[in-house]
């Protein structure tokens, strides 16, 4: 049950992730959504404080305690946060 609430979690964050246009370092909506993101994942991350967009589907995000992450959706479909 907590797999498929994770799920559905991850999905929607997702589309309200990558969906519309906006400045990605002004939205406190958008780095909500990056450090739930993040943390569904379990990765390590405080908070994300700055976020950049770097192409459709694609965001660098910045943690308060200095982690950084690339954020995108993979050719496959799934939401993948890679180190920096």
């Amino acid at each position: 049950m907590i797999a498929a609430a994770k799920a559905t979690a991850l999905v929607f964050t997702i589309t309200v992730l990558f969906s519309g246009p906006g400045s990605a370092a002004e939205d406190p909506a958008l780095l909500k959504d990056l450090t739930a993101v993040i943390r569904l994942l379990d990765l390590p991350c405080d908070r994300v404080v700055k976020a950049r967009r770097e192409a459709d589907n694609s965001h660098i995000a910045s943690c308060g305690d200095g982690r950084r992450y690339r954020i995108f959706v993979s050719p496959e479909g799934r939401v993948v946060a890679k180190k920096l």
